[in-house]
Formats: structure tokens, C-alpha cells, sequence
């Protein structure tokens, strides 16, 4: 296979390592998932039926919960990073631009100067034409925002802290290094080689194609977890809105089908916030090898160090369907459970 091209799901599974054996946690129930180690964390979890809904409103109401959040926002520039990926006409793909309009309001309206749109595009090239196509376009300009193409930002070497890649430093965009406060907009929705793609996953489109390749080949073949966990470390986002009004099961990020959910997830511990928005899908995120990896920085997953705000888990989960590979996804988790070394 050419370096340009996509690797297929089993052979990026095959060589990451992390096939369905993998996947059940031959780590259950050692001291890592203790949970007396997991710092407490509050995830807003908030009803929203319709993308013609008060949105700017619920997101404002999730904010006032996060008085360091506030305190960021109002200090500098405020980075918002929605998931735009492919467009396909009838396909929950990308964050929706309803949603992404509605937080630039909420941020304005809680203080924030200077507001900025930034993505870098995995997949499609052409940014513009992405952005025209998905009407993200119009969302942004009729909230009198900036948007940034990641993809094409001046970018600066950052060290990694844990270095989990072995890459030694990552790349990122100025415009990222610059914010005081990034925020991850992803879309809810499962992932053919990651399990779920959440807020953390969402910052793989911080990185810049044109120094990464596309679809970020480069990550891909150092772990995907590795990487998910590295990015996180060194961008650092502060607050995470997961669109969940319309999200995607089963063969996504960008060929699974539409679930209504009718949820809005939001949050500033993104490991905790992806972790609730796992378990909303109806699936056990201690399964989801770099939430485990997140434990070890200060990351969130046990459901007794959560507190939810707004609605229970119970009154908004649904059933999303997962590809055979992520099967595993659907057990519930048995943190005592022994497993015999292979």
C-alpha cells in the first residue's frame, strides 16, 4: 500500500495491535482503574430534540457550571474545533453547523472577545469547498466569526510530554498555541478503528495535513491511541460540546447510519465528558483503549467519579450499534474480572 493511502481497518488494526483480543483490557481490574486515582469530575448532559432548538441557550446554561472555563474564555482568543470530515448529503458526518453557531453566541454572550473557528480536515482537501457544502460556512459568518484551515496554519515543534508516539514533538498550528481556551465540538458517534470518535479523537484535526499528510497517515501508523493521547497532551483543550442531537452508529466515522439521540454532552474533563457520551451510546468506555491511557493524565472514567448535571445517563442512553471488531464495546465492564496472561 502507498503511504498516501488509507489503510484498511483490519490492517490498521492488525498493526496497531489493538485487534478484539486487545480490546478486552488485559489490564481489568489492576490498580491503573482505581478509583480513589481519578480526580472528580462534572459532565452537563442536556435534552435537545431539535437542531431548530434554543442551542446557544442550553450550551450558555453548561457553561455557568464551569466558572474556570468562564474565567479562560474571557482572558484571550476562544478556539472552537468542530469535526468536519467529508460532507455527504443525509450522513450525521459533521458537527452540525447549528450547534457550532450556537456555541459562538454562548461564548459572546458569557464574555468571550475573540472567537475563532479552526479545523484542519482529515479527509477532503479542499477546506472551502467542505465548508461551503456542509453550510458551515454561513453558520460562522452569521455569528461574525473567524475561521482558521488547521491544515494550512503556520505551525510551531511542541515537545511531548509523554511521548507516547515516540515521535518526540508534534507540530501545531499557531492558531491553536495562541488560544486561551480550545474547545473540542466533535460529533457522537462510533469510529472503524477507534471505537468511538469523541472530544479527545476530535483534536487529531489540530494537526496539519500538510505536514502529517491526509488522512494524518503519519498518527495513524504511530497509534492511533499513542497519538490520540499525545495530541491531547500538548493542545490541552479545555472544554468539549459533543453533538449528540444526531449522531452515528455503527461503520462511522463517516459510512455508519443517523441515530437521533437528542443530547448535547458537554464538559472540562474531555476523558470524562467522552466518557459519559460512551456510555450514553450504550457502551462501556472502560473498554476504549486511550480513555484507559487518559487515567494516567489526569483523565476521568469511572462513573462514580462523575457528576452528571442535567439529565441521568438512564433518561438519554440509546443502543448504537458497533462494527464486529469493537463488539467488546457492548460488555459491561468486571473491574475484578482476572484474565490469565497470554
Amino acid at each position: 500500500m502507498s503511504s498516501g493511502s488509507e489503510p484498511s481497518r483490519r490492517e490498521f488494526l492488525t498493526t496497531a495491535g489493538i485487534a478484539v483480543v486487545g480490546l478486552s483490557g488485559a489490564a481489568a481490574g489492576h490498580g491503573w482503574y482505581s478509583q480513589h486515582k481519578q480526580p472528580r469530575a462534572r459532565v452537563a448532559v442536556y435534552k435537545a430534540s431539535s437542531y431548530r432548538g434554543p442551542l446557544a441557550r442550553i450550551i450558555r446554561d453548561g457553561l455557568l457550571n464551569y466558572p474556570d472555563v468562564l474565567r479562560r474564555a474571557r482572558s484571550g482568543t476562544v478556539v472552537l474545533k468542530p469535526n468536519i470530515v467529508e460532507y455527504h448529503a443525509g450522513r450525521a458526518v459533521n458537527t452540525n453547523p447549528a450547534v457550532v453557531a450556537a456555541a459562538i453566541a454562548a461564548f459572546r454572550s458569557v464574555g468571550a472577545r475573540h472567537i475563532v473557528v479552526a479545523e484542519g480536515p482529515g479527509h477532503c482537501r479542499d477546506t472551502e469547498l467542505l465548508l461551503e457544502a456542509s453550510d458551515m460556512d454561513h453558520a460562522i459568518a452569521s455569528e461574525s466569526a473567524d475561521f482558521v484551515d488547521l491544515n494550512l496554519d503556520a505551525a510551531q515543534s511542541v515537545r511531548l510530554a509523554a511521548n507516547h508516539t515516540r515521535l518526540g514533538e508534534l507540530s501545531l498550528p499557531e492558531t491553536i498555541l495562541g488560544a486561551s481556551l480550545v474547545v473540542s465540538i466533535p460529533k457522537l458517534k462510533t469510529h472503524h478503528w477507534a471505537g468511538v470518535t469523541l472530544s479527545l479523537k476530535n483534536m487529531f484535526g489540530t494537526i496539519p495535513g500538510a505536514r502529517y499528510g491526509w488522512p494524518k497517515n503519519v498518527l495513524h501508523w504511530h497509534g492511533i491511541e499513542n497519538s490520540i493521547v499525545d495530541i491531547n497532551l500538548a493542545v490541552q483543550p479545555g472544554f468539549a460540546i459533543i453533538d449528540g442531537i444526531e449522531g452515528m452508529e455503527g461503520d462511522g466515522p463517516i459510512r455508519g447510519n443517523t441515530v437521533r439521540a437528542g443530547v448535547l454532552i458537554m464538559g472540562d474533563n474531555l476523558t470524562a465528558v467522552d466518557a459519559t457520551a460512551t456510555r450514553v451510546m450504550g457502551l462501556s468506555p472502560e473498554h476504549v483503549p486511550y480513555l484507559r491511557m487518559m487515567l494516567d493524565h489526569g483523565g476521568t472514567v469511572s462513573k462514580t467519579r462523575i457528576d452528571h448535571l442535567g439529565e441521568p445517563i438512564r433518561a438519554v442512553r440509546q443502543n448504537f450499534r458497533v462494527l464486529d471488531d469493537f463488539a467488546v464495546l457492548k460488555a459491561p465492564w468486571k473491574p475484578r474480572l482476572n484474565i490469565r496472561p497470554e
